[in-house]
């Protein structure tokens, strides 16, 4: 069985890895934002539009995920005897 401080420092790393995640989401929507202004065709900036949203659920899934593993961590770390 694992220590309260064991999933306490599982804690801590799953919210920097959820704050990480959304600045790579901040910067993943800047780089988007410009490709779509510097397009040259109506093609290309719907593509890039498309990849844009696909991307965006892509780091709120992955955020969603981080979020379910800390409820998990905190329902362990409150279970644990120690």
């Amino acid at each position: 069985m694992s220590t309260k401080a064991y999933y306490q420092k599982q804690i801590v790393d799953l919210r920097a890895r959820i704050a990480r995640e959304r600045e790579a989401m901040k910067r993943d929507n800047e780089s988007y934002a410009r490709s779509i202004k510097s397009a040259s065709t109506p093609a290309s900036k719907a593509s890039y539009r498309k990849s844009k949203i696909d991307r965006a659920e892509s780091h709120k899934r992955t955020i969603e995920n981080l979020q379910r593993q800390i409820a998990q961590a905190q329902l362990n770390k409150t279970r644990c005897s120690k």
